[in-house]
């Protein structure tokens, strides 16, 4: 038998911090044959990323060390290698994609400057040659015009575009290992699946093996080979994806199997009041050009559409990034300007000044995609729960404040006695309860949930859906809820709209257009999202 190209032996991995040590990755020990992909899969803080920084001793914390291991790679034992030798192998035989490209890429640079770096450091070329193997480069990742790309800076491009760029930089020097940091779930669903095509159709062609590290099982099921489950630093299991997926073992691997978002949202009763209710919204963003700055044309961010919310219902806005889903949910908020009719619990808005709306802010929340960007990292979790209060509710003491904060917490399954904590002591998921704990302590009727699910876990992702699930039920809430995430929106909608680029696509109730999507965008999202080809989607083809 061929010897792996890489075999982790034992791999221990220690943080030092206030004279004790911690182990952040305990013993592990995986091996990626030449040619295969391998998945590290688990939840954050399970030691995927820092196990994978080990390899190439890139980890970023300097109280990190190795207490144990061996790191063989082609023969040579890594942990034993030089700076000088690391150098030789970094970005040479094994390179690395990142989650977030726009952190990864420089935006001071172009994309030729960039590219063109790599290879004048690692192969030496420059000018006319350089240009033309980052124009080959280009080509092998998609993206379509290459020449008229190579001066663009990272802001210019798109998602996608970012991480096929990141891509060609990494397989700049054809490299053996690939090692793949979470490289989609920053992406919609379509460029999602565009980029692991991709990344498997270069696989094939430059016969390279690859650690590709995820949380995201659907994509380990469909792209993988073998996958090693990791959890508080242990590998718990390992084995082939068919073996791991049809007879798991571990318990944690069948939690983890069993945690995507499940259950089906509440019937739409129609006798229910209307709490939103929107005619022909229009949000157009001028185009200006001239010395004089004149208006030559318009952004139609969202084009003409018409909703109705009831009480007690979803509504999911779906589609990519771009198409218009965030800037419908601020328009019906009242949060930027917009034409055509809103009304909101029976009164016309559409007109409605910034004093005007603020009466009506308590009753109308919203719920953001980052729960530890959104929260004030100087403000203790009851100071940021109650600053709501203290603005629409001014008659309350503060022991009745308190009160109400212990409630929200309560609601949201956290226990009140944290209150005085801050937000970097919670995990994600707990964040995100703060969040929702924050917007219900004023005891809405309209949530407006952008993305809230998107940067956590899959098991945190379906004890969130449980948790809105349950909130609305009690309080009879009407969620507007915007994501790319199909699956969690099948588990919470009762209508669905589809967008791209400002028009609504398709409409309708969510049972109805998951089971018959009719347009073939909605099928092709689907696809995506549900790991199926399209023709499997709703019995049509495409």
């Amino acid at each position: 038998m061929t010897e792996p190209l890489l075999s982790v032996r034992d791999l221990s991995v220690a943080f030092h911090q206030g004279g004790r040590e911690s182990l952040a990755v305990d013993r592990v020990s995986f091996e990626i044959k030449r040619g295969e992909i391998v998945a590290l899969v688990g939840e954050s803080g399970s030691g995927k990323s820092v196990s994978a920084a080990s390899i190439l001793k890139l980890l970023p914390y300097p109280s990190a060390s190795h207490p144990s291991g061996q790191i063989l790679f082609d023969g040579r034992d890594l942990m034993e290698a030089s700076e000088p030798e690391l150098r030789g192998v970094r970005g040479n035989d094994i390179t690395m994609i990142f989650q977030e490209p726009m952190t990864s890429l420089n935006p001071l640079h172009s994309i030729e400057r960039q590219i063109g770096e790599i290879l004048a450091l690692h192969q030496g070329l420059s000018g006319a040659a350089a240009r033309a193997r980052i124009l080959e480069l280009l080509h092998q990742v998609d993206i379509r015009e290459p020449e008229k790309r190579l001066t663009a800076f990272p802001h210019e491009l798109s998602g996608g575009q970012r991480q096929r760029v990141m891509i060609a930089m990494a397989l700049a020097n054809r490299p053996k290992l690939l090692i793949a940091d979470e490289p989609t779930t920053a992406l919609d669903v379509t460029v999602q699946a565009q980029i692991l095509e991709l990344l498997g159709r270069l696989k094939v062609e430059h016969g390279m093996s690859m650690l590709f590290i995820t949380h995201d099982l659907g994509i380990v099921r469909k792209f993988a080979d073998r996958v090693c489950v990791m959890t508080k630093g242990e590998i718990v299991e390992a084995g082939a994806v068919e073996e791991i997926f049809e007879r798991p073992q571990h318990p944690y691997t069948k939690k983890l199997l069993a945690s995507e978002p499940r259950g089906e949202p509440p019937l739409l009763d129609e006798s229910k009041p209307v709490v939103m209710q929107g005619e022909d919204i229009r949000v157009w963003f001028p185009i200006k050009a001239g010395f004089l700055r004149r208006t030559v044309d318009h952004v139609k961010a969202v084009d003409g559409i018409d909703l109705t919310l009831r009480a007690g219902q979803t509504l999911g806005v779906v589609g990519e990034s771009g198409s218009g889903k965030t800037t419908l949910g601020l328009a019906l908020s009242r949060l930027i300007s917009s034409k055509g009719r809103i009304s909101f619990i029976g009164k016309s808005i559409d007109s409605f000044s910034y004093s005007e709306m603020r009466p009506l802010r308590d009753r109308l929340q919203i719920v953001f995609q980052d729960p530890f960007g959104s929260l004030s990292p100087r403000m203790s979790v009851g100071e940021i729960i109650a600053e709501g209060l203290k603005v629409h509710e001014k008659q309350l003491t503060s022991e009745e404040r308190d009160g109400r904060v212990a409630w929200a917490l309560e609601e949201v399954g956290l226990d009140p006695a944290t209150r005085w904590r801050y937000p970097h002591e919670f995990s994600g998921g707990q964040r995100q309860r703060i969040a929702i704990a924050r917007a219900m302590v004023l005891k809405p009727r309209f949530v407006m949930l952008d993305e809230p699910t998107s940067a956590l876990d899959m098991t945190v992702q379906a004890q969130v859906v449980d948790l809105l699930r349950d909130l609305q039920a009690r309080h009879d809430l009407a969620y507007l809820f915007i994501s790319h995430d199909l699956k969690v929106v099948k588990a919470l909608a009762n209508e669905l709209i589809v967008m791209r680029n400002g028009k609504v696509v398709e409409q309708g109730p969510a049972a109805e257009v998951f089971a018959a999507p009719k347009a073939d965008y909605t099928r092709a999202l689907m696809a995506a999202a549900f790991n199926l080809e399209a023709a499997e989607i709703g019995g049509v083809r495409q």
